[in-house]
Order: structure tokens, then C-alpha cells, then sequence
């Protein structure tokens, strides 16, 4: 199980917090989500086939990308 943190600087409320827990909960691989809007972090706990690269893509597209 691989565990990452990621600064999400578009996360501003608990809709925003929501949409990437549904979608990138709905990866392949990832187990867990746990988003923070006061933090503007999200941590996602994953094994294969999910990876660091697909969930920064996936991320990116629905408009909250990692930086």
C-alpha cells in the first residue's frame, strides 16, 4: 500500500472536497481519500493498478491538479 499527500491549491469548499473523493476514489487501486479544504491537501492510499501518475492525471483533468 502506497500512501501520498498532495497539495491541491483549487480546493475552497466541500463540494470541491467531494468531487475528488468520488473520483478518484472510483480509481482502480485506490482504497482511500481523505480531502481537506481548511488544509488543501489530499491523501490517497492506493496499490496497483493505480499510480502517482495516473491519479495526478486524473486530478488535473477534473480541475484540481496536484502541485
Amino acid at each position: 500500500m502506497t500512501t501520498v499527500t498532495y497539495n491541491i491549491p483549487n480546493i475552497s469548499c466541500g463540494h470541491c472536497v467531494h468531487t475528488i473523493k468520488m473520483e478518484v476514489g472510483d480509481l482502480a487501486g485506490v482504497s482511500t481519500v481523505d480531502a481537506s479544504a481548511e488544509s488543501k491537501t489530499a491523501t490517497i492510499e492506493f496499490d496497483a493498478p493505480a499510480s502517482e501518475d495516473a491519479i495526478k492525471v486524473l486530478l488535473a483533468e477534473i480541475n484540481y491538479p496536484a502541485k
